[in-house]
């Protein structure tokens, strides 16, 4: 018995090897943010064999192609990161990082290699499309300032009307694909702290002012924050991720350096934490007698994805995936400079998932084993491509 299979459904299947091969040589050769130069030129000269597609290069380390349809309409931008993390992986597979210290641990291989194969699905349906599409395939996604404000300062969003992006998501099992309206990635702060105490022999404390000491309470106290002085209903997450301080057993050392995170969605936030930080850090050392400095330094914005924009998208998937495939997507902490073309377009990002306990593909973004199930990377061009034939076709 023969099963019939949709025309888009062929076109996904006819770019499948070539996305995972390209997922694949992009995974062995991870660059970092702002040093992705042999990524983006793997990614110029794909595209350009594509045909139809007008290419440039706005930053040193970034590609944008732009299909131009045969009929007038909209301009829709999409969106893959290219970069890779400081991370040394302890994957075992073929086509695992031949970089040392260099590891796709966060998708961006896959989102990628998705961008590609959709590019290359459209370029051969220029003559069915009502617009323009601007493929973006951004530099730094992992490290601030980013690059997707560089790019949107090069123009690349000029005449833009819609941005999409997905986020391939192990959290997610594959086959699953989260969307939902409104905030759904969190802006992502940083702060650093230095006490200033007065060190000294172990053996006397009494003759030093305890920078360790000073500074636990202070680590202490300002979980209070959170739990004390934010609504509860309003999701922050302030983290004490670096502590930094002594040099041997028997010395009390001169400072201490903390340094960590603050995760929030509303404007207001971003302002009254550092400020309740301040508070609690100023009055914790002066009781002690010593001294501080405090950096406070904002991150990416918070992504918020446009209600309209959304749901147009969310009908296109529920089309192709059926309504169970189709989810609702809780907030997340994590940051996403994504948020940098939303602040001039409306935009929607969402995930694709990919993980699959079975395949034993369970850890986390960042983690020195993360991966995907690649059987992601298809759902992820098919989502892209009928967004695009159903916002542009005919």
């Amino acid at each position: 018995m023969s099963v019939e299979v949709s025309p888009l459904e062929q076109l996904v299947n006819s770019v499948q090897d070539d996305v995972v091969r390209w997922r694949r040589h992009l995974h062995e050769h991870p660059e970092l943010s702002f040093e992705e130069e042999r990524t983006s030129q793997f990614v110029y000269d794909t595209l350009s064999s594509f045909g139809g597609l007008a290419l440039s290069r706005p930053t040193k380390t970034s590609v944008v192609a732009r299909l131009h349809g045969a009929h007038p309409g909209p301009v829709l931008a999409l969106r893959a990161d290219m970069d890779a993390l400081p991370i040394q992986e302890e994957n075992d597979f073929a086509f695992a990082s031949k970089h040392p210290g260099k590891m796709h641990a966060c998708g961006h291989d896959g989102h990628t290699a998705m961008l590609l194969g959709t590019a290359k699905i459209l370029s051969g349906l220029a003559d069915a499309l009502h617009g323009e599409v601007r493929f973006i395939f951004q530099h730094a996604e992992e490290l601030f300032p980013g690059g997707a404000q560089q790019l949107v300062d090069t123009g690349v969003m000029e005449g833009v009307d819609a941005v999409v992006g997905i986020h391939l998501w192990s959290p997610l099992e594959v086959g699953k694909i989260a969307i939902r309206s409104g905030p759904f990635m969190a802006a992502p702060d940083t702060f650093y702290i230095t006490i200033h105490g007065r060190g000294g022999h172990a053996a006397q404390p009494q003759a030093t002012v305890d920078p360790i000491v000073i500074a636990a309470q202070v680590v202490t106290n300002l979980q209070h924050i959170v739990s004390r002085n934010i609504d509860p209903l309003d999701p922050v997450v302030l983290s004490v991720t670096q502590f930094h301080a002594g040099t041997a057993h028997n010395i009390i050392p001169e400072t201490v350096e903390l340094n960590g995170t603050v995760r929030s969605f509303k404007p207001e936030l971003r302002t009254e934490v550092p400020r309740r930080m301040e508070q609690i850090i100023r009055g914790i050392t002066e009781a002690h007698g010593a001294t501080y400095t405090f950096r406070y330094e904002q991150g990416y914005r918070p992504v918020v994805n446009d209600d309209a924009l959304t749901e147009k998208v969310k009908r296109a998937l529920v089309d192709v995936f059926g309504e169970t495939a189709v989810v609702e997507g809780d907030p997340h902490m994590g940051g996403e400079d994504f948020s940098a073309y939303q602040s001039v377009v409306p935009g929607t990002f969402f995930n694709v998932g990919a993980g699959n306990v079975e395949k034993g593909i369970v850890y986390p973004h960042h983690h020195p084993k993360f991966t995907i199930d690649e059987d992601a990377l298809p759902i992820g061009v098919k989502s892209f491509v009928a967004f695009v034939l159903k916002a542009l076709g005919e």
